[in-house]
């Protein structure tokens, strides 16, 4: 109950006006202590001895007048600075720099008394003087790795296990002899189980793998068998094992490793000879031997990867090797193949696809999710890629991934506005050098060709055979998981491909034909894209401008610039850029099989556009390296300026005939290279008696020029 005030009213607080500038409670301001008199300072002396009663001691009861009683030793806070210039004081009559002294030389004498001491002071010594390769001449380095090794020879063990002693190791192993690596590789086996899972020795084992041979590899790799799954979940060893498997083991080494994922059954009983007994990663292979286990090894593998995903840890190569054989083993469309699909979508931020993306298996494994999906988990596989679609054109495995969504996503909107839109830049001035980007890039090519081209030949050399093996199954695939007709689906994609393409070769022809990628990209756009191709093949011809025997300007030492980036030679003069303007100037592509061109409709009427541009300079077209696109000018029927071109060639036919019995520089080099040669290797001929092979005649002169000599006949 509230107490009561002598009129019987409750008590109440007081209350604080609405005017009030602050918030917090008014104290009443008191003056400050008076100081001490200055003979009690005086009488109190550090020696005096107070009988062990503290100075911290309180004597009890309230203060007076809300003033703190002054303690024994404590001086006010105004007179500290001036009566102690030496700072605080310490016990024993110590100051706060002597007491830091004193634990420093304490610590280091913690340090001397421990094993291998003065040994490894020396050593860190030598490693630092090692370290600063260009500061350290050869004669030293060679007298300081000497005595090196020798504080460290049957002592590695010791010195590996100490953070700041595996430098010293690692050094040694960079300026050893190859005998002195394995050396150091036998003495520290048994341990490499234990330093791969500390944070710092884990970097000597990649030392070893990198700077030994594979003797090396083989010590170092067996000792991780059997110890996979404690491994790969342990957060220092896990990265120096899958850099091991993605690296430097062999094949056999990678499918022992990898067997462990499947269970120690599986791990125990694997083969260990050549051909049908070596070992093999292959599920399927192992599953068809032993049928009766797979519900173990697949439930095995499934809890591990889901472990690791779990942890966040799923930026390994050995997982995602280990997901993709769990899911080409389980049967499209049951149930175990959707929860797996769920457990991947469902991982948080979408690291685990990403990762996957950018390996082997992986990207595979990311096309066979696409290929076997319905359309929401397309969608939702692409949002996961944004704004890294321009990343994985690059890459050898993730381009893969980008092919597969043109061939098998039924919404071409979607498509063209998540990847297309990415890959060539959402500004209109970028849009040039990220096309000149990809068209010069081995893998980001296919992601712009491929649609224009389709899965021709020349687009997939040898280098992308097993790209076209991966597509081919995705097709078989895609025959039941998607509706859409696929030329319909390629025709929707280029229309949307085709404004962007056609308006970065009108704005920047010079940057896009400076490469042999870029004539091949810019002839299939003018070829396939859709929509006013006017200006387009009005910038490309204006390129063929100006006067083909021109020296390019050379730099010298005034134009640095110009020294170091010297001008391109004319379009005419490069191989390619003649091969584009034939190619325009015919309309179409050559099919192999009828013999033909296969004209592109509408017709490009290109020879029209060319002509007037080269017409200045037509005689150095038609004795050139690029006398063909002069022929061709000749023989297509949409050309409206033949007879004005016969007539000028007819004028200047001497020229032609000099050009086709003169040996061009091209044959001239070529022959001097071959005389060279031959003159190197004469005396081991003279050596050899063997019948002389008969020189095959190499042909002299320009064969445009002949064939044009024989046209105007």
């Amino acid at each position: 109950m509230a107490p009561k005030n002598d009129q019987g009213n409750k008590r109440k607080l007081a209350s604080r006006s609405k005017d009030s500038t602050s918030k917090k409670p008014k104290y009443e301001k008191r003056p400050p202590p008076p100081p001490p008199p200055a003979d009690a300072e005086d009488s109190i002396s550090d020696d005096d001895d107070l009988g062990g009663i503290s100075d911290r001691d309180d004597e009890g009861g309230a203060q007076l007048n809300g003033k703190k009683t002054q303690k024994h030793g404590d001086r006010p806070a105004a007179s500290k600075g001036q009566d102690d210039p030496a700072g605080k004081t310490f016990e024993r009559g110590q100051t706060s720099r002597e007491s830091h002294q004193k634990q420093k030389q304490l610590a280091q004498d913690r340090k001397l008394n421990k094993p291998l001491a003065d040994e490894l002071t020396r050593a860190k010594k030598l490693w630092e003087r090692l370290r600063r390769k260009s500061h350290v001449p050869k004669e030293e380095r060679v007298k300081l790795v000497e005595e090196l090794f020798a504080i460290t020879t049957g002592r590695m063990k010791d010195f590996v296990l100490k953070h700041d002693a595996v430098r010293v190791v690692q050094t040694a192993i960079k300026y050893s002899t190859p005998e002195r690596r394995k050396m150091i590789a036998k003495e520290l086996q048994g341990t490499y189980a234990l330093l791969a899972e500390s944070r710092y020795a884990k970097f000597l084992i990649g030392k070893l793998i990198v700077e030994g041979d594979s003797e090396v590899r083989d010590l170092i790799v067996p000792e991780f068998y059997g110890r996979v799954r404690k491994m790969i979940n342990h957060p220092e060893a896990s990265w120096i094992l899958d850099d091991i498997y993605r690296g430097v083991a062999s094949k056999e080494q990678k499918a022992i490793l990898l067997r462990e994922w499947y269970g120690p059954d599986t791990f125990l009983f694997r083969g260990t000879g050549e051909g049908e007994d070596a070992p093999t990663a292959e599920l399927s292979v192992i599953l068809e031997k032993d049928p009766g286990k797979r519900a173990s090894i697949m439930k095995y593998l499934l809890d591990l990867t889901n472990q690791l995903i779990q942890k966040k840890m799923t930026g390994f190569t050995m997982l995602h090797d280990a997901m993709y054989q769990y899911y080409t083993n389980v049967k499209a469309g049951s149930e175990e193949a959707k929860e797996y699909m769920e457990m991947i979508k469902e991982d948080e931020n979408g690291d685990l696809l990403k990762n996957m993306g950018f390996t082997k298996n992986g990207a595979r494994l990311v096309c066979l999710l696409l290929a076997y999906g319905t359309a929401k988990d397309r969608k939702q596989i692409l949002k996961t890629y944004k704004d890294t679609f321009q990343l994985m054109s690059t890459d050898p495995h993730g381009h893969l991934i980008i092919l597969t969504a043109y061939d098998t996503i039924d919404d071409t909107v979607l498509t063209s506005k998540s990847i297309i839109l990415e890959l060539l830049g959402k500004s209109e001035p970028k849009e040039a050098s990220n096309i000149a980007t990809l068209a010069n890039d081995p893998n980001a090519k296919l992601t712009i060709r491929y649609l224009l081209e389709g899965a021709s030949k020349v687009l997939f050399d040898g280098s992308h055979a097993g790209d076209l093996q991966l597509l081919e199954q995705i097709w078989e695939i895609r025959k039941t998981t998607s509706k859409k007709d696929p030329e319909i689906r390629r025709k929707e994609l280029v229309a949307a491909l085709s404004p962007s393409l056609l308006a970065a070769i009108a704005s920047s022809p010079e940057e896009l034909i400076a490469t042999s990628f870029g004539c091949q990209l810019v002839t299939e756009a003018l070829l396939s894209c859709v929509g006013d191709k006017s200006a387009a093949l009005e910038a490309v011809a204006s390129t063929a401008g100006g006067d083909p025997d021109t020296e390019p300007e050379v730099g010298d030492e005034e134009d640095a610039a110009l020294s170091t980036f010297p001008s391109p030679p004319h379009v005419s003069k490069i191989p390619h850029g003649g091969r584009m303007f034939k190619t325009l100037i015919s309309g179409g592509r050559f099919d192999k099989s009828s013999r033909k061109v296969i004209p592109c409709d509408p017709p490009l009427c290109f020879a029209d556009i060319l002509y007037p541009v080269i017409k200045e300079h037509i005689m150095s077209w038609a004795t050139g390296p690029s006398s063909f696109v002069v022929l061709n000018l000749l023989e297509v029927d949409d050309f409206s300026h033949g007879g004005e071109l016969r007539k000028t060639l007819k004028k200047h036919k001497k020229q032609l005939e000099k050009a086709a019995t003169e040996e061009t520089p091209e044959q001239k080099a070529a022959r001097e290279a071959v005389t060279n040669k031959g003159e190197a290797e004469k005396a081991e001929k003279k050596e050899k008696k063997s019948k002389k092979s008969v020189p095959k005649e190499r042909p002299v002169g320009n064969l445009g020029s002949k064939l044009l000599l024989e046209k105007l006949s």
